[in-house]
Formats: C-alpha cells, structure tokens, sequence
C-alpha cells in the first residue's frame, strides 16, 4: 500500500509539474502588452502634477521649451516626443523608481531601455553647460555678492556670509573600474556604502550657489574645497580687499578669512559659546537645502542607489540641483507622498576636525582666519 501511495504522491507531484509549465508557456505567449500613454497636463490635478514631477505644468512647459533645442526631436510620428522624454525623465528624478515602474507609469509608457535613454538625454541636456550655468551658478560681482549677503543678515543678525557650504553622499553601485587614480575601493565612503561626495553651496533661501558631484565617497569634504574653482574666487575676493565676504563650514574645512569654522568645545555662557550657536543655527541652512534637495528628487536617497555609470550618476546629480533651484525660485511646495520618511538616510556624514600641519613656520591664512573669527566675536558676541 506505501508503494501505491509512493506512485500516486510522484504521479501528483509531475503533474504539478506539467500543470506549472503549461501556465508558464501560456504566460510566455501571451500578447505582447500595449502601455497606454496619458497626457498628464490634461489627466492630473495642479497639486497631483507637482506630486508626481515636482514641478508645474507651466514651469515643466518652460523647461521643455529650454531643453527642445539640445535634444533629439523625433524622426517618425511614432517616435518619442521631447516632452514625453522630459516627463519621464523628471518622473525617474522625483520617484528614484526602478526604470520599469517608469515606464509603466501612464505618463510615460515606454519600455526599459526608452527610459533610460529618455534619462541619458535629458540629464545631458540638463548639463549642457549653457543650461548648467543658467541655474547653478556662484555670484561673480559685488552687487550679486551683497545680495547674498544681505539675504543671510535679514534672517541671522551677521553681515559678511555669503554661502553655506557642505558635502553630501549620494549611493551609486559599485563602479566597475581598475582607474588608477579612482579604483572602485575609494568611492567606499565613513559609513560603509558606495557614493559620490558632493559639494553644495546655498544661500539663505536654499538655493544652491555651487555643486561638485565628481569626487569618490572616501574624498574628504577638505579636499573637494582646496580643488574648487570656489575657493580660489573666495582668496582673489580677500587679495583685492574685498574682505567682508566669507562662506561656513564645519569643522571639517580649514578655517580661513574667507572661510569660517565652528570653535571647538568652547566654555559655557562665553563669546564663545554664544558664536558657536550662532554659527550652527545658520550653517543649518545647508542641512535643510540637503534634506529639500533628497525629498524632492528621491532618486538621490540612499536607499534608492543610482545605478549607473560614474559619469552618469554624477549627471543626474547636476540636473536634480537645477529642478532643485527651478522649484525653489517659483516656491513650489514638497508634497510628501504616503510613504513614511522619518528614518531616512541623507547622506551626511560628519566629518573630523581639520588639522592644519605647521612645520617650523606659521600658517598666515590660518592665522588671518582666527583673527577674522575672533573679530566677529568681539564685534557680536561680547
């Protein structure tokens, strides 16, 4: 009797088999699915429309009309439109999804490999330098200086800061790459995961002044800064005497007259300690523009991985930093989608103190830094 049950358990079990491949084969063959298009200026509302691309139809039209004469019109009537190929790509950039979820999404309704072709092309538009420099871009007179500058001393009492600066991660796939100067092991950053530092600069309103997306994880925030064309502006500035302009960092970047630091565990109920707070409550502006930047553009959380090319990612990188700054100028809101947001990573990591090596001589733009520093504490801090 156990043989007999032994034969019907197998007889029933290939069945199941032949069941299975039989479904599998039916699957296999069925009709190739239509996506079906919408027009999401004509299907959504106002504030869904800004929910799924983070920004207007009408500052979405602009951007079409500005990217139309660096990318590829199409050459069939079957062929991808530009604005098909710049919602797709803005919806990639709000959502981080994976590219198949884009391009099922009914405002685009492509296949894979189109939307990222649709990415590719519009983030290379996006980073035209033409385009790129139209909305990320450090003041380069005095009058855009002052601007600034007064921007900081209406919201934080302190005349002379014109920018926060600071570096923050985006995660990207291991890089396949034996580069000599960059092999895969650097772009490991503090925390243990793969990602390109990034350098931002904003101003009161977070509006970004400055981005830097092409040094590895493991870059220090420090090194990024001494390589930054920023930098040498802001030396050139104090050169010709122009010395009432300065940039904050943390404790991370060298303190300079153009540049300056928290102190480091001053006493209580001090000058100093009343300097500290100060300068934490306004170097905060960065922090924020960070946490804006990643909630908007989700593609660039940590948890969301960019998996491209080192090139590619950084592109993407550029591009959210200009719909960062287009949302920002036209006060579009951040609508928060239903999934909860209260643990994510934003990729800060906090960095050492800065050590200055002084080797039998005095550093003098450390020394001119600690005057600066100490003159703002007597002048506001007393």
């Amino acid at each position: 009797m156990a043989f007999v049950d032994d034969d019907l358990e197998m007889y029933m079990q290939l069945n199941g088999i032949v069941n299975m491949e039989i479904v599998n084969f039916i699957d296999d063959n069925e009709p190739r699915r239509i996506l079906k298009q919408e027009d999401p200026f004509v299907e959504l509302s106002d504030r869904k429309f800004i929910g799924t691309y983070r920004l207007s139809k009408q500052l979405v039209e602009e951007l079409i009309d500005t990217l139309t004469p660096y990318m590829n019109s199409p050459m069939t009537s079957s062929g991808i439109t530009i604005k098909r190929k710049v919602l797709t790509a803005l919806r990639f950039f709000a959502s981080g999804s994976y590219q198949q979820d884009i391009g099922e999404h009914r405002g685009a309704a492509l296949s894979q490999p189109s939307v990222s072709r649709c990415i590719t092309e519009v983030a290379e538009a996006l980073n035209n330098p033409i385009i790129l420099n139209k909305y990320i871009h450090f003041p380069s007179t005095i009058e855009q200086l002052n601007i600034i500058r007064q921007g900081f001393y209406n919201k934080f009492g302190i005349p002379g800061v014109i920018g926060v600066i600071d570096g923050t991660h985006v995660a990207i796939v291991p890089p396949n790459t034996a580069d000599d100067v960059y092999p895969e092991h650097i772009y490991v950053n503090r925390k243990g995961y793969h990602s390109i530092n990034t350098q931002l600069i904003c101003d009161s309103d977070l509006m970004i002044l400055n981005v830097c997306a092409k040094f590895p994880g493991s870059t220090h925030d420090s090194h990024i800064w001494r390589l930054s064309p920023v930098e040498g502006l802001m030396k050139q500035l104090h050169a010709i005497g122009q010395t009432s302009y300065f940039l904050l960092g943390d404790s991370g970047y060298p303190l300079r007259q153009w540049l300056l630091t928290p102190l480091y565990q001053p006493q209580p109920n001090t000058p100093e300690a009343n300097y500290n707070k100060w300068f934490c409550r306004t170097r905060s502006i960065i922090e924020r523009c960070n946490g804006v930047l990643k909630m908007r553009f989700r593609c660039l959380l940590k948890h969301r991985v960019l998996h491209y090319s080192l090139e590619k990612a950084a592109s993407i990188i550029n591009s959210c930093t200009i719909l960062h700054n287009i949302s920002i100028s036209n006060n579009i809101p951040i609508i928060r989608n239903i999934e909860d947001l209260t643990d994510i990573d934003l990729g800060n990591i906090d960095n050492d103190p800065e050590v200055e090596q002084i080797v039998n001589r005095i550093n003098p733009e450390l020394t001119a830094g600690k005057r600066m520093q100490q003159t703002i504490i007597d002048l506001y801090f007393q």
